[in-house]
């Protein structure tokens, strides 16, 4: 019972091991973004080639998901404030019908631009299981980072940040965060 125990321990700490060596050898090397389309509830159509130039922020949320309620609000503000620097902030709702959506956002408006996962690809390219997910495309079209699970204001903009385009208040808050 005790080698087993033994083996048992070396044999994750192993995986583990293995694990991360792989995780930082991924982020040495930029990703290209996997070929996309998406079509917006407005009608407006996004490809690589139209974001190309600019930053995309795909966040991936349903009406469900409570974190994906509680972090709207600064998602919203972060995609309005950044938008003039090159920022485009894709709220794609996965799984759920428009009438749900539609419903949903009724009484929970969004100020940024709503895709239905029936109108693109994203959510299965990005293996959109658990919400919200962040996923930023850098302006040469590369994954610049991906965040799985709610993380909060700050590590949305440091995120963003990783793709090229700061935050305004920034260096704000981060004086204010090491006091």
């Amino acid at each position: 019972m005790r080698a087993r125990t033994i083996l048992l321990r070396g044999a994750l700490s192993c995986a583990l091991l293995l694990a991360s060596l792989g995780l930082v050898a991924a982020s040495k090397d930029k990703e290209p973004a996997p070929r996309f389309s998406a079509t917006t509830t407005s009608g407006e159509k996004f490809t690589n080639d139209s974001i190309k130039g600019k930053v995309a922020l795909f966040e991936f949320w349903t009406t469900w998901c409570g974190y994906c309620a509680d972090e709207a609000a600064f998602v919203d503000k972060i995609g309005k404030e950044l938008a003039p620097k090159g920022l485009i902030l894709l709220a794609i709702d996965v799984g759920e019908s428009k009438k749900t959506v539609k419903k949903y956002l009724e009484q929970h408006p969004r100020d940024c631009k709503i895709v239905m996962m029936e109108e693109t690809n994203l959510a299965a390219m990005y293996q959109a299981n658990e919400y919200p997910i962040y996923v930023v495309i850098d302006r040469d079209g590369f994954i610049a980072g991906t965040q799985r699970g709610a993380g909060g204001e700050e590590a949305l903009r440091r995120l963003i940040a990783r793709a090229g385009i700061e935050s305004s208040d920034d260096s704000d808050s981060d004086s204010n965060s090491q006091r």
